[in-house]
């Protein structure tokens, strides 16, 4: 017997529905079937889970039932087998060989690119002007990103890649549907500008790559460390193109999540008057009104983590997570078989009611810790969990609060047009299709 669920058309099941609108279609089938529910996309069987308790079943206590396995075919096509979409001992092993890029003792000098950078980019507005502030800041993270993988190579690696690494995650399929991959092989225009986009990153991080091969002189970024890096096991290095799939996986892992973040962020804060104040009040209570935010004062600057969070919760950046069961497993009374395709949607359960009251309320004080740590722990996992757990958590909460503060130490957004909700895009991560357009305000 298969939960309840959607039945779909004969051939395709519901594959129609989730492409043309996939967070109106799983938000229906959680509201009308409950915890777990079941539909086909074509040939593979689709089971939906949006109870907590399941949800970390799959992630973390059974975890070892689940693997990426098809799940990620559309996600490989750009990624290869980088940590995002590598499966078993592979990604047991990268995971270990990029774990010490994210030690704490790299953060703080990480900290410090990520103030510069946003120095830089903060001073280019004036008052007055308009701008796409999710495309700022999409530009931001991608300039900080690449200057803390490749150093000194970082400027010309992002000028260089910006453009094709847009095109290429804009045309990704819905990271659910397994067969995607297949688009790659049809004389589609959209597959060619994926491939063309695909292209030019290979050519440009393989060059990179391949010059610091021969540069025996030692660099102070995360290139540098994977470039050196042994397996303790067997002592090898990472081959090249792990080290492209590592590298290209890092600079989306960190650079689009992050810039979708505070693109949602900068539009709930021009939203919400209330809130704004408060955030302003707080960096002026912790900096002094001028001074610039550095790591150590990330405990101090608890409001704009609650608004972060928020942000994060109503708009996740990473909005759909999914798995292959690898064996049978038990999940509210049902038997999920081995080899169906199991989603976990943090966009529907961030946004039940059970967990959170009136959750379509842009609410920071939520996540003040007389609140928040009522909360089950799996209603709220937008950095996933587990073993496969986000592993830059601690980079992204920084960069997030960092940049945030900076920003909002000078000036304030107001939307341009306040009627209207930005049209979301629900690819590899949850942006704003046709951006946000603000005016930029300087603050008293």
């Amino acid at each position: 017997m298969v939960p309840p669920g959607p039945r779909g058309g004969l051939l395709l099941g519901c594959l129609s529905e989730i492409r043309r609108d996939p967070l109106s279609f799983l938000s229906r089938v959680s509201a009308e079937y409950g915890d777990i529910a079941h539909f086909r996309l074509g040939p593979f069987h689709v089971y939906l889970l949006n109870h907590p308790d399941d949800i970390e079943q799959v992630l973390v206590t059974s975890h070892q039932r689940f693997v990426k396995g098809r799940s990620l075919s559309g996600a490989r096509r750009l990624f290869g087998n980088g940590l995002l979409t590598s499966d078993a001992q592979l990604h047991t092993r990268q995971r270990r060989l990029v774990q010490p890029a994210f030690h704490r003792l790299h953060l703080d000098a990480y900290g410090g690119v990520m103030t510069t950078l946003g120095v830089q980019r903060r001073d280019a507005w004036d008052d007055g002007d308009t701008i796409d502030i999710a495309a700022e800041m999409s530009r931001l993270t991608l300039a900080i990103t690449s200057r803390i993988l490749f150093g000194a190579d970082g400027d010309a690696v992002a000028a260089e890649i910006a453009a094709p690494l847009e095109t290429a995650t804009s045309l990704l399929e819905v990271a659910v549907l397994p067969f995607a991959a297949f688009a790659d092989l049809l004389p589609l225009p959209h597959a060619r500008r994926f491939r063309t986009a695909r292209a030019t990153i290979d050519r440009v991080v393989n060059g990179v790559i391949e010059r610091r091969r021969r540069d025996t002189h030692r660099n102070d970024d995360i290139l540098s460390l994977l470039l050196s890096v042994r397996d303790e096991a067997t002592g090898a290095r990472m081959s090249d193109s792990q080290l492209r799939d590592e590298v290209v996986t890092l600079l989306l892992a960190s650079h689009e999540t992050t810039a979708n973040a505070l693109g949602w962020t900068w539009y709930l804060l021009a939203r919400h008057a209330d809130a704004d104040a408060r955030l302003s009040a707080e960096i002026d209570a912790v900096l002094g009104g001028s001074r610039l935010p550095s790591a150590l004062d990330l405990p101090n600057l608890r409001y704009v983590r609650m608004v972060l969070a928020e942000s994060m919760r109503l708009y996740p950046p990473a909005w759909l997570l999914a798995r292959v069961a690898v064996e049978d497993h038990d999940a509210r009374g049902y038997v999920i078989p081995k080899g169906s395709l199991v989603v976990l949607s943090p966009w529907v359960v961030h946004r039940s009611s059970r967990y959170f009251p009136e959750p379509e309320r842009f609410e920071p004080e939520r996540w003040s810790p007389e609140r928040h740590n009522g909360h089950p722990r799996f209603s709220y996992f937008p950095f996933g969990g587990g073993s496969r757990g986000c592993m830059g958590e601690a980079f992204a909460w920084m960069e997030g609060v960092l940049l945030v503060t900076l920003i909002a130490q000078r000036w304030r957004f107001r939307l341009l047009d306040e009627s209207t909700h930005p049209e979301m895009h629900p690819a590899l991560t949850l942006t704003p299709k046709a951006g946000i357009r603000v005016t930029v305000e300087r603050r008293l």
